[in-house]
């Protein structure tokens, strides 16, 4: 069967959906804001590389700039963002049929559900990077959603 990653396009077609969703966000007013501090010059290729990995392709994410604790750190103790949150999971969608992965409903329904969980996963240490564990595990997501380990 098909991985996740396979049928996004692989390494490209996360690619073009990263550096999608990240020309949506830039222009929301509200989600825009979480990059209104700056961001990496390749936020995009390593947002597609992360996106990869837990999807079932390479594991280039882990490889090459941290583990999933450095992740969930680098996105934790911003305070309560629910509003944000559902913004970027909307951009998420739009960003889906942007590049052209919104007309299969059973591709376009499991990255939705990737997407919306890891957002949430992000969202679990609001109140400081401190609180976030050490050795959290990449997390592996399939047609069937999380991938227990």
């Amino acid at each position: 069967m098909q991985s996740v990653f396979e049928a996004a396009g692989g390494g490209d077609g996360l690619r073009r959906l990263a550096a999608a969703w990240h020309r949506r966000v830039m222009a929301d007013e509200v989600v825009g804001h979480a990059f209104s501090h700056g961001f990496h010059p390749e936020h995009v290729e390593r947002l597609a590389a992360y996106w990869a990995e837990a999807l079932g392709g390479p594991t280039a994410y882990s490889d090459l700039y941290g583990d999933e604790t450095f992740v969930v750190r680098m996105h934790s103790g911003n305070g309560g963002h629910d509003e944000m949150d559902r913004r970027a999971i909307a951009c998420f969608d739009q960003a889906l049929a942007d590049v052209g992965l919104a007309g299969d409903a059973a591709l376009r329904q499991v990255l939705h559900d990737y997407f919306a969980w890891a957002t949430t996963r992000m969202s679990r240490y609001p109140r400081s990077a401190d609180d976030v564990p050490n050795g959290l595990s990449f997390p592996r997501w399939s047609w069937d959603g999380l991938v227990k380990i």
